[in-house]
Formats: structure tokens, C-alpha cells, sequence
């Protein structure tokens, strides 16, 4: 992850990959496997941090010394915390209502909304209400309703309706819902004619533009135009959409003040979350005592949020930051501090003692396993990296299924990724642009993340589902290159003048002699095709179809970090008015 959650330098100093995912070529014969990155800083009172307290009971007291130790002194250049420890000491204005009272009136507007259910006795009135309840953030309250609905819908004759924006608007929440039917921006391979349509209505949507379209369609327009809504991150589109809502024709005010009053709840609850994450990154951040690494925690807890943003996924949202600090935490390590020896040593010791990884007290873990002398600042590491997957699995619930091993695993693999880069930037190597992207599409996280946000599926499919995201399936590829790709097209003009590792547009330049122009566009291509191959997977397992749409709201995900071509995580200044948003401003 060389410019979004990786950086790079060092090491890798001439492979310039691009920061997220790399691929574990040297461990697994198939290509399409790996990971993507995120990033880190903080520190935790309860759920992991209470495990990771009782772990390092009698160790608080050293962390100073240690913090002390000597390391590598060479400076990584990033930009500091735009944060801090500002969440951990923050104290919310009193709302005009107590919280008490916001949850009474919710659950009276969700009974209204039950009842406008019922009363929705056309295909027109259904389809706008679903559609409606999606942009504003609020369809998951009725996940039975809106299934019963889109049987109704399937069943019915709307493919005759004589309103086209119907029929249209039916096709896209079906196909979105994992029923067979085909429209634009949710196509798969072999549909030439939705090709056509699409190309059709990006020309007749441009070419409004600069007419007389009224608030807030011009502003939706100029979104659509931007990032396809399919491809959009959920949660920031659901900002926007509850700003304009009562500009549109047929503005319900039951809708937008239940979407208000949820959107407001829930900022009581993200806040509270990202207090304990600042304080577990405080901790873990003393015990390593690494200057060099990206102080991102905020922005590792925003990329777990626009994933699960909904009540009763506090577990989820945790494990999937904390993953992310760890990736940007070794990423940062590899790209822009270690020697490429430091680089072999450190990999040797996380693939060492597999078993034990994530199932040992700091008591019972060796100063380190059988391995060569390794500098201090990477013992400091390696026990925190051990400490903390102790204390993942020490949080889960003893009656969820979710096993610790898998994520382990994925993150060995993924370090296996980190040292191939290495290598390749250590022996001045540049790799084709296809070996690039196999490599790089599993180091940016996917596949440790996919593991990551199995954590949130329900608890009938968890085991189903950790087995599957375990097996690196295409689209877990599909959306680890999607992301490597944004990533490394937002990174380019800002690498360029670094002398980072080689990301895979410079790759396609290198390899094929073209201009930055020509391989961004070729790029843009191959991000369409790997998106056919997320949509094509929402009918090919439907019992699968809950985390198979987690892998894809991850995927989406990385247009709010990569956006108009820049890496807002790192240069994370850029994303401070979005979080202030999310969590600091009620609606």
C-alpha cells in the first residue's frame, strides 16, 4: 500500500507499489490472493484494550525504556495526526432532546414506516420507498419488509410499467439485491447492449450538465457523473442525500426525521468507540515506540464505519480498525525504515510458532522464537503484533463463531506479500505489470480485511462465510485490485517526485511505453471489469449474498480514502471536514 495505507522508501525503495494490497506470490500458487491496508494511532479502556491491559500487566511501567531503544532514525516524512488524541477528551454539546426520548420517537416513526409498507399498493410506490430508505441510511430497520417487498416486486408484471425511470429504478435495486435482472453500473460480462446504454447515459447526463437542472438533481447528477452510486461509498452518499431530501418531489417527513434521529443516535455511539480506539492506539503506539509510522487510527475507525455504520456492530468495526493499524503499522515498517535483513527477520518471526500466534499471554510467549538476532524496535513490534491478536480473540464472544486463526493467518500471508515487495525493490527488480498487480491487489488488505468483516455477518452464515473470504475468492481479488488500482492512480503524480516502490501505473507506463494518460485510462478499464465480477457474484451463491455485499461495501469504501486522485489517508488533512460530519456534527 504504498501511497494510501503503504507507503514507501526503504526496503522497497525502488518497487514503488502502491499502498494496500499485495499478493503472497511466494506462499500460495494462486495469484488472485491477498490483502488490503489501512492505517493506525490509539489506544483502549474496555473490549480490546481490557484484554490487552491484562496481557501486559507489570509491562507498563517499561514502555518508556523501551520506547527508548535504539531503532533506524531515518524519518518517514508523513504528515502527523490531524487528530491526535483530540476523541479520547472530547465531550459532545447536549442534543435538544435527552437520548432517552430520541429512541422512543424513533420507534414510533419506524411503526409509520411499517404501516407505509402496507400501504404501498403499486410497484411505482414500492420501488421509490426502498430507494428512498437506502439513501437515507435507514433500510436496515426493515430488512423483512423490504425482502417481502422485492418478492412482490419480481413477481409483478413491472417490466410493462410505460415509465421507463420505474422500470429502470426496479432493475437496479433487484440486481443490487441478488435478483436476477440487468441494469447499468450493476452489469457483469457478456452484456453488450447494457455497455451500450451505459455509454448512452453518461453523454446524456454530461450534456445536462450545463443546463437548467434544479437542486438538488444537478448536485446528484454531478455525483453520478463522478463515482456511479453503485461504486459509491453508502454512508457519505446518505449525508448528502439527507441534506436534499426535502427538496424532492414527494418528500415524506416521517423518512427524514426518522433518518435524522437514527443518524444522530448513532454519532452518540461512534464517538464513544472512537474513544476507546484512540486510547488502545495510545497503548500500543507507547509499547512500540516507532516514530516513523502513520498516526491514522481515526481514519482505520472512518474506513470500519462506512463499512458497518448500523447499531450492534461495535465488534466488527473494532477488529477492522485495528487490522488496519496493524497492516499501515508493518507496511510502514517495510516501506520506509527496514533494511531488507530487518525486512527477512521480522517476516520469519511472524510466520514462526503460526499455531500459537494469536492464542498466547504475554507470559507465555518466548522473548522470540527460534530465529536470528533481531534489532529491538522489531521485538517491540512483533510482541505487540502477538498481543494484540491475543486480545481480538479474547473479545469475541464465546457463542460467535468467529475464528481468530483465519484473520492470523490472512495477515501471514499478507506480511509474505511485504517482504516479496521488498525483495523486488532490494534487487532493483521491475516486475511486469501483471505480477505488480497480482501482488499488490492482495498486500492493499483484501483478504485480511475480507476476514476482518465476516465479523459482522450473521451468526447462521459466520463459519460459511469465513471458510469462503479464507479461500481468496475472485471477488475478494476483484475488489483488493479495485482498490490497489484507485489507490495507486491517486498516489502517482505525488510518487512520482518520492522515488517510492513502483506502483502499477508505472508499471503499465514501464511495460508498455505509454503515457500516464494512456495507462490511467487502461486502468479505469480493468476497475469496470473487476466490478462485472462483484456483481456477477451477488447470484451465484444467494445464501452467501450477506457477506459477499460486506466484501463489496468494503470495496466501495475506498472511493471516499482515493477520491478526485487523492490518498486522504495518508494525506489525511483532506478527509478532516468528512469526519467532522460523520461524528462531531448533528444533523
Amino acid at each position: 500500500m504504498a501511497s494510501g495505507v503503504a507507503a514507501g522508501g526503504g526496503a522497497r525503495a525502488c518497487i514503488k507499489s502502491g499502498q494496500g494490497h499485495a499478493t503472497f506470490v511466494s506462499a500460495t500458487k494462486n495469484p488472485r490472493k491477498v490483502m488490503a491496508k489501512p492505517s493506525c494511532c490509539m489506544k483502549i479502556n474496555g473490549g480490546f484494550a481490557a484484554g490487552a491491559r491484562s496481557a501486559r500487566q507489570g509491562r507498563q511501567s517499561v514502555a518508556s525504556p523501551l520506547a527508548a531503544a535504539a531503532a533506524p532514525q531515518k524519518q518517514s516524512g508523513f504528515e502527523p495526526s490531524a487528530w491526535g488524541d483530540f476523541f479520547t477528551g472530547y465531550e459532545p454539546e447536549p442534543l435538544q432532546r435527552s437520548e432517552e426520548w430520541m429512541l422512543v420517537r424513533a420507534n414510533e416513526l419506524k411503526e409509520d414506516v411499517c404501516m407505509m409498507f402496507k400501504s404501498c399498493n403499486n410497484m411505482a410506490m414500492q420501488i421509490c420507498l426502498l430507494d428512498t430508505l437506502q439513501h437515507l441510511g435507514i433500510d436496515y430497520h426493515f430488512k423483512e419488509q423490504i425482502d417481502t417487498m422485492l418478492s412482490q416486486i419480481v413477481e409483478s408484471d413491472f417490466f410493462s410499467s410505460s415509465s421507463l425511470s420505474e422500470v429502470a429504478l426496479g432493475f437496479h435495486l433487484l440486481r443490487e439485491h441478488g435478483r436476477w435482472v440487468s441494469p447499468a453500473h450493476l452489469h457483469v460480462h457478456g452484456e453488450p447492449t447494457l455497455e451500450e446504454a451505459i455509454t448512452f447515459a453518461r453523454h446524456n447526463l454530461r450534456s445536462m450538465r450545463g443546463s437548467d437542472l434544479k437542486t438538488p438533481l444537478a448536485n446528484q447528477v454531478k455525483r453520478a457523473l463522478h463515482i456511479p452510486l453503485p461504486w459509491a461509498c453508502k454512508r457519505i452518499e446518505t449525508l448528502h442525500y439527507i441534506s436534499e431530501y426535502k427538496e424532492e418531489e414527494g418528500y415524506n417527513p416521517v423518512l427524514l426525521e426518522l433518518a435524522k434521529l437514527d443518524f444522530n443516535l448513532l454519532q452518540h455511539v461512534h464517538l464513544k468507540e472512537l474513544k476507546a480506539i484512540t486510547e488502545w492506539w495510545d497503548n500500543f503506539s507507547t509499547n512500540i515506540g516507532l516514530s516513523y509510522i502513520r498516526c491514522r487510527v481515526v481514519e482505520s475507525y472512518t474506513w470500519a464505519y462506512v463499512v458497518y455504520y448500523q447499531r450492534g456492530f461495535k465488534l466488527p468495526r473494532r477488529i477492522i480498525a485495528m487490522m488496519i493499524v496493524l497492516i499501515t503499522t508493518v507496511d510502514d515498517t517495510y516501506d520506509t525504515h527496514a533494511t531488507i535483513d530487518d525486512c527477512r527477520k521480522l517476516h520469519e518471526a511472524i510466520q514462526s510458532n503460526s499455531d500459537d500466534l494469536c492464542r498466547l499471554s504475554e507470559a507465555d510467549i518466548p522473548p522470540l522464537p527460534l530465529i536470528r538476532p533481531i534489532q529491538e524496535y522489531l521485538k517491540r513490534l512483533y510482541m505487540e503484533l502477538r498481543i494484540t491478536f491475543k486480545n481480538i480473540e479474547d473479545e469475541v464472544p464465546v457463542n460467535v463463531d468467529y475464528n481468530v486463526s483465519y484473520l492470523r493467518k490472512a495477515f501471514q500471508n499478507h506480511v509474505s506479500g511485504y517482504l516479496q515487495e521488498a525483495e523486488w525493490s532490494h534487487n532493483n527488480h521491475w516486475p511486469k505489470f501483471e505480477d505488480q498487480v497480482n501482488l499488490t491487489s492482495l498486500t492493499i488488505g483484501g483478504p485480511t480485511l475480507s476476514l476482518s468483516v465476516m465479523a459482522g455477518v450473521d451468526r447462521k452464515i459466520m463459519k460459511q462465510s469465513l471458510d469462503w473470504a479464507a479461500g481468496v475468492p475472485d471477488v475478494v481479488i476483484a475488489g483488493g485490485k479495485i482498490v490497489r488500482f484507485m489507490n495507486d492512480i491517486a498516489a502517482f503524480k505525488r510518487r512520482k517526485c518520492k522515488g517510492d516502490a513502483a506502483s502499477s501505473v508505472e508499471c503499465y507506463i514501464h511495460e508498455h511505453g505509454v503515457t500516464d494518460k494512456v495507462a490511467i485510462a487502461r486502468i479505469d478499464e480493468i476497475i469496470e471489469e473487476e466490478w462485472k465480477i462483484l456483481n456477477q457474484a451477488r447470484f451465484e451463491n444467494h445464501a452467501l449474498l450477506p457477506a459477499l455485499q460486506q466484501i463489496i461495501d468494503l470495496t466501495r469504501s475506498s472511493s471516499l480514502f482515493y477520491d478526485n486522485r487523492n490518498d486522504v489517508y495518508t494525506l489525511s488533512t483532506h478527509l478532516h471536514e468528512t469526519v467532522e460530519s460523520l461524528f462531531l456534527k448533528p444533523i
